[in-house]
């Protein structure tokens, strides 16, 4: 028998853009894996990036804290692509969307389920 080998995929995990987040509304709509689904519960969106374990709060352009994912307000080194006005469109791979209450952060899925019960 012949067998070709397989090439080892080096295909990068897709980038977290405005375009996921709506995405991510829609499965999560009527749940507590949206904002509005949680936000009387304490939660507050944030984002959690995997390689070093630091959660960013979701805030506007200027700092202050948005009652929702925004992209303009992560920091610099997190962005991988901005629009021609600067505004970012896309942060890196390692990034993922979701809640922080008090001191720990929940994923979307973690949120729901939590808010479920």
């Amino acid at each position: 028998m012949n067998l070709m080998p397989v090439a080892p995929s080096t295909s990068a995990p897709p980038a977290l853009t405005a375009l996921t987040l709506r995405q991510q509304n829609r499965r999560f709509r009527g749940t507590g894996g949206v904002s509005a689904g949680n936000r009387s519960l304490g939660f507050a969106p944030a984002f959690l990036d995997t390689q070093t374990g630091e959660v960013y709060r979701a805030c506007f352009a200027d700092g202050r804290p948005a009652p929702m994912h925004l992209l303009e307000g992560l920091p610099p080194a997190l962005v991988i692509a901005r629009d021609v006005a600067g505004r970012a469109t896309a942060i890196h791979p390692t990034v993922t969307a979701g809640f922080v209450r008090g001191t720990r952060f929940f994923t979307r899925e973690q949120a729901a389920a939590l808010v479920m019960n």
